[in-house]
């Protein structure tokens, strides 16, 4: 199949109104999208809407159309994570031993559905919503849509990867601890998590009641505009609905993480792409460092504190009888809430409160937060070698949000080398939505990000980009152990001026050492790209003093290259005011 382009619900709702298309031609369209892409992740879905089921809704819609009615969502495909209600399907969480057919969809589902836009299905996701991964599923593993060695993110995993693949302008998802934002940093998108309460969750299977949201997935700030236009309202039905509330925000002083407390997980790349978000962001007002500590002990809670009981609490019959229907996983998570006492609870309940205190006191200092979504990505082989320890990585920005009763929205700030992607999200006070929303249209307006990569419809060969500096470069003599390879040239560049450059004494062929250095200069380097099999021999080809590490380039990216150990410089010659290994062997001819 060839990547379809992805759906915007606001162009589709207008075309469908306006008579230019209808509703049965979008159905026709999503179904033909969807049973394409069955051939690259069938995972992404637990249950689907029968076609004969989808067309009698479309004709109806189309029907509501010619009798007048203009629909803000007319003829918009969408899709519900599979712990959201909705009649006619079953909710399983993921789980099938917990799985029934609800008497009534979800109160956020049926204004959608009033609103004119058309279910296709059940997305798939980490069990009981407990992950920020998308791994932990007896349906399978919904993979990242730009690469598929990656993990989506989780745990709304099905419904990120639905609107990145093109097949439905918009999902639902939840968000307990980040799970409606690190699969939208992952896959491109939007991912509007609302304030809790301002959203409806009557018709969502609870992973901690009390903090639990309801989102939306979009391909841009609009959809996501239009959908909380539709859903968002006091609800009777639901003991944590609050009637709704508009907050204005500026965006004077934004506040980030001190430098010394950003935590990259030895990813480079998530570094260089949130300093760069940060410059596009300081255009739009002031950045203010703030201390990450409290807010990094309030996400504490919500799994090393006493909140785990909440999770508990929502599969406590599931797990006293028939505890080997949960994911091991998951069930080692849930587990331990049963033996939380009263009394640690209020203790909690206590540092909680004070922590909250001093959050709500920060908005004095600052109007809002920027921080990365995640730290880094993951592959999914990687999570599950290590499940719960890189699990517990990706929530490090986003554990916190809920439990302090905050809004956050996360945007796109860039594209890996791998495709997968990097995001930050806009966080602010209680009510401050749609605010967010105007503060992230600033923001993708001066950053000028490029479009999405294409999606990964097979598997893409996993790469790595290396630098060389000397005896590898083009017509060089030790060049044929790259193309040997099937090196692909990436470009010519220059590093960041913190290098030295050495001559080696005795080297055989002739060999510089690159040698990181403050008082350096910007050397000259060729980048290439090779298989990982092969950067792996090429790597153990390569002799000592020299050794393969990690060089900063000019613009601040980072890629693998040729580094040297102290010993490489005794009797060598600084050749750094050269500029490059090039200029030396001219001279030396």
């Amino acid at each position: 199949m060839s990547a379809p382009d992805r759906l915007s619900a606001a162009e589709i709702a207008a075309a469908v109104n306006a008579g230019r298309t209808s509703a049965v031609a979008v159905a026709e369209d999503t179904l033909a999208r969807v049973e394409a892409y069955d051939a690259v992740q069938p995972q992404i879905w637990i249950s689907r809407a029968a076609r004969e089921d989808l067309l009698a809704a479309a004709r109806a819609i189309d029907a509501r159309v010619a009798a007048g009615e203009s629909l803000p969502l007319a003829g918009v495909p969408f899709a519900v994570k599979d712990n959201i209600d909705v009649t006619g399907l079953d909710t399983t969480a993921a789980c099938p031993d917990f799985a029934y057919r609800p008497e009534a969809s979800a109160t956020v589902v049926e204004r959608l559905l009033a609103a004119g836009a058309l279910c296709v299905g059940k997305t798939n996701l980490d069990q009981f919503a407990t992950g920020l991964v998308g791994t932990r599923s007896p349906y399978g593993i919904p993979r990242n849509a730009s690469n598929l060695a990656y993990v989506s993110g989780g745990s709304s995993s099905g419904s990120s990867v639905t609107v990145a693949a093109g097949l439905v302008a918009f999902a639902l998802g939840t968000d307990t601890a980040g799970s409606g934002r690190v699969p939208a940093a992952f896959n491109h998108l939007i991912g509007f998590k609302p304030t809790k309460g301002r959203w409806s969750t009557q018709g969502l299977v609870p992973a901690c009641r009390t903090l639990d949201c309801i989102t939306v997935f979009t391909d841009d700030t609009a959809d996501a505009r239009l959908v909380d236009s539709v859903v968002a309202a006091f609800d009777e039905a639901d003991a944590y609905s609050k009637p709704l509330a508009d907050k204005p925000l500026a965006s004077k002083r934004i506040g980030v993480p001190r430098r010394e407390q950003r935590v990259w997980f030895g990813d480079a790349e998530s570094e260089f792409l949130y300093d760069r978000a940060l410059e596009n962001l300081a255009q739009l007002g002031e950045l203010v460092e703030i201390d990450l500590a409290p807010l990094l002990e309030a996400a504490q809670l919500l799994y090393g504190g006493p909140w785990v009981a909440e999770r508990t609490a929502a599969v406590e019959a599931l797990l006293t009888a028939n505890p080997d229907a949960i994911d091991p996983t998951v069930r080692s998570i849930v587990e331990p809430g049963a033996d939380v006492s009263a009394v640690e609870l209020f203790n909690g309940m206590y540092r909680l409160a004070a922590i909250k205190r001093h959050a709500d006191l920060l908005w004095g200092d600052i109007d809002m937060m920027a921080f990365p979504t995640t730290g880094t990505t993951y592959r999914v082989s990687e999570l599950l070698a290590a499940p719960v320890a890189l699990n517990s990585n990706l929530g490090l920005y986003t554990n916190f949000v809920n439990l302090l009763d905050m809004a956050a929205l996360a945007v796109p700030a860039g594209i890996r080398a791998n495709a997968t992607g990097f995001g930050i999200t806009l966080i602010g006070p209680a009510d401050t939505d749609r605010a967010l929303l105007d503060v992230a249209d600033a923001y993708l307006s001066v950053a000028d990000l490029p479009p999405p990569p294409s999606l990964d419809l097979e598997g893409k060969m996993q790469t790595v980009k290396l630098a060389v500096v000397g005896a590898h470069l083009k017509d060089m003599p030790l060049h044929w152990q790259l193309t040997s390879r099937d090196a692909k040239f990436v470009g010519a560049f220059e590093t960041a001026p913190t290098y030295r450059l050495y001559a080696m004494a005795d080297s055989v062929p002739p060999k510089p050492a690159l040698i990181h250095s403050e008082d350096g200069a910007p050397i000259a380097v060729e980048v290439y790209e090779l298989g990982v099999a092969e950067f792996g021999s090429f790597v153990v080809e390569v002799p000592a003093p020299l050794a393969i590490g990690t060089v900063t380039l000019a613009d601040g990216s980072s890629v693998k290259g040729f580094v040297a150990e102290p010993r490489a410089i005794t009797g060598a010659e600084d050749i750094t005011s050269l500029g490059g290994w090039r200029a030396f062997i001219a001279r030396a001819a």
